[in-house]
């Protein structure tokens, strides 16, 4: 590796990325209601498909932290 090219993203590092962009994303869909800025009483349906897709998103970033420190 020549000392000018960073090392690769490795598998556990993108998952711990994906959690973090989940569980942003999951807050943030659920912070709406907090503001009141949805036209919806409680969640949504828009809404609602958002915090799944950020859940979804924070699983997939799980499933990725047991293969280690291999090349994503």
């Amino acid at each position: 590796m020549s000392p000018l090219s960073d090392p690769p993203l490795t598998k556990r590092q993108l998952g711990w990325l994906l959690i973090l962009a989940g569980g942003l994303g999951a807050l943030a869909g659920l912070g709406v209601d907090v503001v009141s800025a949805g036209g919806w009483p409680g969640l949504g349906p828009a809404q609602a498909q958002a915090v799944g897709a950020a859940a979804l998103l924070a699983l997939l970033g799980l499933s990725l932290l047991p293969l280690g420190d291999r090349p994503a």
